[in-house]
């Protein structure tokens, strides 16, 4: 529901979070009245201390005050758990007991400065069992005050004050402001919230330099973030259970729905071997995992990789060789050495700078392929995630194209940076000066597949039989499915795994996955307290959807098409993205932002049999031919991330390649899972 309002402002936090921290605090503090009654019993009568009036009064002090807490507590938790996230009107209660326990927190502050002076001056003498357990009492005190600021401090919302109300009379939906006082006051917020993201990525990214080109992208970034959020009053634990709902719904309906029909071939060469296909990428994904130097090298390698003694060995024996960038102690490129398995003197050039909108990258020579390779890397950085984070559109000129062309801003920038250098530096020249008959190949993973795709579109005309492997690209990142895909003749295949959530990020996804939230949020007929204790029992050990009803499931069909005033009331504005959230397929419905989509042919990697298993059994793939439509929502796993960690891109393209008991080719009559939906 909309953050609580106490104290004259909204805070991050709603009247229904306060369960899990309520019923927490609660028993920790009826341990201890419990300890502090039998002190108290065990010396009633004979405080024999040279302080025992102090004591006594302490004792007798904390009980009551311990009492009253744990009172108020119960009734907040009690509270707390009624009603539903948009239905608070049995919790409208809440604001007066936050008062009350506000004000409980006085008399706890001074009955631990009073415990604080007992034991400094008149605890002399006492029994060491009663000074520690006073000790312990006040420092508890202490630790729970300290907590409760730190509390205080993230729920803390700089947008909170309260925002002024439609008039009572205004039909339900329409949320603008026409007069020019009102539209003052919007523009007067969104400038505000577009400060307090600049803000926080300032603080979140201190230790970056804070030249233009920093501040730039922050601003970006902030207006981004800011008109994203600023159209809903939702807090974070109303997304964590709506995203609870939402992957619960969506495995409910990948269970009824029928089996896909997936595209038996390449789109592009309908009489390509898939087999050969993925033989080919397996190898290209070394050098795309090789470009993250030792972070992943160590990772992948945990009980080997350390011993390896792989820095400090490397000095440039070659002359030839350019490294340019921060691997003083050669960690980085001996890294590369031992995961791609070439020579100092395969490696044309080898970058390893790295800043915003310039990503590190190398070229190399592969003689078993016989061709010039260039693979960028991916997110390894904060200066990466700024890149990745920059996603509206940018026009990208393409020569021999007509109409206007789109790509991620962030993405388009730094593929640029790798093609000046590349091309201005003369980087290719020299490599095809030493191996004219060879081909050229860049790869690249998760940013830097992004890049790489970008990177070939720009290479095209100078080298028109070039390959480009990207693996787990970004989802959001070329508009050229709509304006001109036909004259983009490249060799290009994206592969992903599973789940990986980058593959569908952008931001018309986001923005559906948002509209989806807000209204699974409002249906649900469930307190948000049994929402996520049953969505966390569901990720940890799986069970039946179906257990989490909704109010959708007993409600007529002709109700689904009017908006629902849970729904409404989160929110803020009018926003095109929420005309209508009855229907998914409202015609009122215009996306803001322009689509981008996924580059070149689309080759799905899912797991072959039942989404869980046991921790020891073996994991086995299928491959599937796919298109770029089949990816325009969000799926929701506990291996959102995971999925997309080159690690296990690499290990499922492994197993394709080595094992072969089962087929790699698509087939209409399995009965397996597939999850390219």
């Amino acid at each position: 529901m909309p953050g609580m309002v106490v104290f004259g402002r909204r805070w991050g936090i709603a009247s229904d979070d306060l369960v899990f921290p309520g019923s927490f605090e609660l028993f920790i503090r009826i341990l201890w009245w419990i300890g502090t009654m039998v002190l108290f019993t065990y010396h009633k009568g004979h405080f024999e201390c040279n302080g025992r009036g102090v004591l006594h009064s302490y004792l007798v002090g904390l009980l009551v005050v311990l009492a009253l807490i744990i009172l108020s507590l119960c009734a907040i938790v009690y509270i707390s758990a009624q009603g539903t996230i948009t239905n608070p009107g049995q919790r409208r209660s809440m604001p007066a007991l936050v008062y009350l326990r506000a004000i409980l927190y006085v008399p706890e502050l001074v009955w631990a400065c009073l415990g604080a002076v007992w034991v400094s001056d008149d605890g002399r003498g006492c029994d060491p069992a009663t000074v520690g357990a006073v000790i312990s009492a006040v420092v508890a005190s202490w630790i729970i005050l300290l907590f409760t600021a730190v509390g205080v401090v993230f729920v803390f919302d700089p947008l909170g004050n309260p925002r002024p109300q439609p008039p009572a009379m205004e039909p339900l939906g329409v949320r603008d402001m026409q007069s020019s006082e009102g539209t003052q006051f919007l523009s007067t917020a969104r400038s505000l919230a577009v400060k307090v993201w600049e803000s926080r990525l300032r603080l979140l990214c201190c230790c970056l330099p804070q030249d233009e080109s920093y501040r730039a992208a922050f601003s970006s970034i902030a207006q981004l973030f800011s008109s994203f959020f600023s159209d809903t009053d939702l807090v974070p634990s109303d997304i964590a259970a709506g995203l609870a709902l939402l992957h619960q719904e969506q495995d409910k309906m990948e269970r009824s729905r029928d089996p896909d029909v997936v595209v038996p071939h390449s789109p592009s060469s309908p009489g390509e071997d898939l087999e050969a296909e993925l033989e080919k990428a397996t190898h290209w994904m070394q050098f795309a995992a090789a470009a993250y130097g030792w972070p992943l090298y160590i990772y992948s390698n945990l009980f080997t990789g350390p011993c390896n003694g792989t820095c400090g060995e490397t000095s440039n024996p070659n002359p030839n060789d350019e490294i340019v960038g921060g691997d003083h102690l050669g960690c980085h490129f001996s890294s590369i050495l031992q995961t791609t398995g070439l020579q100092y003197r395969d490696f044309i050039h080898v970058s390893f700078h790295n800043q915003i909108y310039e990503i590190p990258f190398f070229v190399a020579l592969d003689h078993k392929r016989e061709a010039i390779l260039v693979a960028v890397r991916g997110t390894l950085s904060l200066k990466d995630v700024l890149t990745d984070l920059s996603a509206e559109c940018e026009n990208l000129p393409i020569e021999g194209v007509s109409g206007a062309c789109y790509a991620h801003k962030g993405i388009s920038q730094a593929a640029g940076y790798v093609y000046k250098r590349l091309v201005n530096d003369g980087i290719l020249n020299q490599a095809f000066s030493i191996a004219p008959e060879y081909k050229l190949v860049i790869t690249g993973h998760s940013l830097g597949a992004g890049a790489a795709s970008v990177l070939a579109i720009l290479l095209r005309n100078s080298f028109p039989t070039l390959q480009c492997y990207a693996f787990s690209p970004p989802g959001g990142l070329l508009s050229f499915y709509e304006c001109c895909a036909d004259n983009l003749i490249i060799n290009q295949l994206s592969l992903f795994v599973l789940f990986c959530f980058p593959l569908r990020l952008s931001i018309p996804n986001m923005e559906d996955l948002k509209r989806k939230l807000l209204k699974i949020v409002s249906n649900c007929n469930k307190p948000k307290y049994r929402i996520l204790l049953q969505g966390c029992w569901y990720e940890l050990f799986g069970g039946d959807p179906d257990d989490c009803p909704t109010e959708m499931d007993n409600r007529r069909e002709q109700e689904l098409s009017q908006p629902l005033l849970g729904e409404e009331s989160l929110i803020v504005r009018h926003s095109s993205s929420y005309q209508s959230l009855g229907s998914d397929e409202s015609p009122a419905h215009t996306p803001a932002h322009l689509p981008l989509f996924l580059p070149g042919r689309i080759l799905h990697i899912t797991e072959d049999g039942p989404t869980r298993r046991s921790c020891f059994s073996q994991v086995r793939y299928r491959a599937d031919w796919s298109n770029e439509m089949a990816f325009r929502s969000i799926l929701i796993s506990p291996r959102m991330l995971t999925d997309h960690m080159p690690d296990i891109v690499l290990r499922a393209l492994g197993t394709l390649t080595k094992d072969k008991p089962f087929s790699l080719c698509p087939s209409s009559l399995s009965d397996s899972q597939h999850n390219a939906i």
